[in-house]
Order: C-alpha cells, then structure tokens, then sequence
C-alpha cells in the first residue's frame, strides 16, 4: 500500500531537519499538526482516509491564499513570499491540479447529467464536479466556471 500523505510528510521532517532547511521545516511541522488535530477529531475506531488528509492540506493552502490577499490588501507584501512559500510546499502533498479545460469538460458532463439549465443549478452541478474532482480542484474556481457555463 502506497504511504499517507503524514507518512511522507514525517519522512521530509526528517530530510528537512537535516538539511537544515527551517522555511521547509516549519511548515511541514504545521502540516503534521493540521491532520493529528483533524485526526483527533475523529472516533478512536475511525480511520482517517487519504481523502481526508488532501481536504485538511486543500484548506491549508485556503487559508494560506487567503492570507496573500489580506496582505496584499493591508501593503504588508513582505511577508507574501514567506506564505507563497508555504503553498508550493504544501502542494507536494496535494495531488495534481487539473486544468481549466479538463474542469469544463467534467462541468459540461454535470450540466448534461444533472440536467441543468439555470444559474438555479448551480449548486447541483458544484456538488456533481466536487464529488468528482476530490481534491484536484479548487471550490472557487469550480464555482466559477459552472457560472460561466450556465450564464449565472
């Protein structure tokens, strides 16, 4: 069986303890901490899915967006690079992103399937691609094109 995503990121502590690398270090020790909470979180019994580790990374790197735009919004842009940093570490975790061209076709296959016609849709559709794309995509820019795509 293929490692979880904290066992890879226990085995980069590691490598990042040893080369001495603290930018990379501090964030995979942020990482490890996210899941242990969200794992403890859960029933002792429950087992924590790899899906739930991306959802933990996904808001993870939310937050870290999140945070460039309130930066960038107060002229604070020194500290942007440091918290850019912190995604493109994260995103080795993550598993690839697709395009927007691969979304809209998956959108175009929602709309056809859950027969969509109005900007009412919306929400059945979001859900439909969501379920679908399972941490390969973004809510926001997923939102965005099913707009596009119904004339919302």
């Amino acid at each position: 069986m293929s490692q979880s995503i904290l066992e890879r990121i226990q085995a980069d502590l590691a490598g990042a303890m040893k080369a001495r690398d603290n930018d990379t270090l501090s964030t995979l020790r942020m990482l490890k901490a996210a899941i242990l909470e969200a794992k403890t979180r859960k029933p002792k019994e429950a087992a924590f899915t790899n899906d739930e580790e991306v959802e933990v990374l996904q808001r993870y790197v939310k937050k870290r967006r999140e945070t460039i735009e309130e930066l960038r919004r107060v002229g604070r842009t020194e500290t942007v690079a440091r918290e850019e940093q912190e995604i493109a570490v994260t995103q080795r975790y993550l598993p690839p992103t697709l395009s927007e061209d691969d979304l809209k076709a998956l959108i175009r296959e929602a709309i056809t399937k859950t027969g969509a016609a109005t900007a009412k849709d919306t929400g059945k559709v979001i859900g439909a691609v969501m379920s679908q794309v399972k941490g390969r995509a973004e809510g926001g820019t997923v939102s965005r094109l099913v707009r596009e795509a119904l004339g919302a």
